[in-house]
């Protein structure tokens, strides 16, 4: 017998948690701007990650490293004006949580303050255990993130699946269960084999959120221009695009372009 899903007018932490207790699966995307969050937030997405991925996204960026914190702000702050339901998490950036506790505290305050964001997510295990425990000691939701980390993209050198021999995978075991002691209330982990993804939700009580880490996990995210088809350049095998809007915005613009050079458009009704 089916058990009817409970209808949260309202995404908090919470809700997440309850959502993993009763086998619901969290569903999640990105966004960067007022539009695409009002479009995503009404859709029924539970939770908008405000990702450094607007670095690649919307700045053209070849990393997620250049983005700064007052762009991250910029970026959410006009999400969190376009969301009535969704929890709206909000990445801190590259170099401004990492080495000092103090600093990531401050950087985490910002973005609460500044963009009115509901949590924040960082990126690494046991290395950054200092800065997490700071922020949560403020009162401020941390969601973590685990397998391949794109802001140290430099020290992996590719881009290619984590964790796949036995000490890493330990070790990304051992850091998802120090993040719950911490007292994250979410975790993504990001392109790890699903067997290993799965394993870790199971040993986890908070939800485990996947990006190409198999069906075993509690939820699902995904980057909102790939999965729409806005991006082509970018086939990961665990993409699925919903939409292609690259060939379809390409066909509208360059059919708007023809009808202004053969004088089509404005015809008379489109004119005063």
């Amino acid at each position: 017998m089916s058990v009817a899903k409970k209808d949260y007018k309202k995404i908090t932490t919470k809700s997440l948690v309850d959502m993993k207790a009763q086998g619901e699966k969290i569903s999640m995307l990105t966004a960067y701007d007022y539009t695409m969050a009002k479009i995503v937030d009404s859709a029924g997405v539970d939770v908008i990650l405000v990702g450094d991925s607007a670095s690649n996204v919307m700045a053209g960026h070849e990393t997620t490293l250049p983005i700064t914190l007052d762009q991250m702000i910029y970026h959410a702050s006009s999400v969190v004006r376009a969301v009535d339901r969704a929890l709206v998490v909000v990445d801190l950036p590259f170099g401004t949580y990492q080495s000092d506790p103090k600093e990531a505290l401050r950087s985490a305050i910002r973005i609460m303050k500044e963009s009115g964001g509901h949590a924040v997510k960082l990126e690494g295990g046991s290395e950054i255990k200092d800065s997490i425990k700071k922020i949560l000691n403020a009162g401020i939701p941390v969601m973590g993130h685990l397998g391949l980390t794109p802001q140290s993209i430099y020290k992996f050198g590719t881009y290619t699946v984590r964790a796949k021999e036995e000490a890493e995978a330990e070790k990304l075991l051992e850091d998802a269960k120090l993040l719950e002691r911490l007292g994250c209330f979410a975790l993504v982990l990001e392109k790890i084999p699903a067997a290993l993804a799965e394993k870790v939700a199971s040993q986890l009580h908070i939800p485990v959120i996947g990006i190409g880490a198999g069906s075993g996990v509690d939820g699902q995210v995904l980057v909102l221009h790939d999965m729409i088809g806005m991006t082509h350049e970018f086939s990961p095998r665990f993409l699925r695009r919903y939409m292609n809007l690259y060939e379809d915005m390409s066909q509208a613009i360059g059919q708007y372009v023809t009808d202004v050079k053969t004088k089509d458009f404005p015809n008379a009704n489109e004119q005063y």
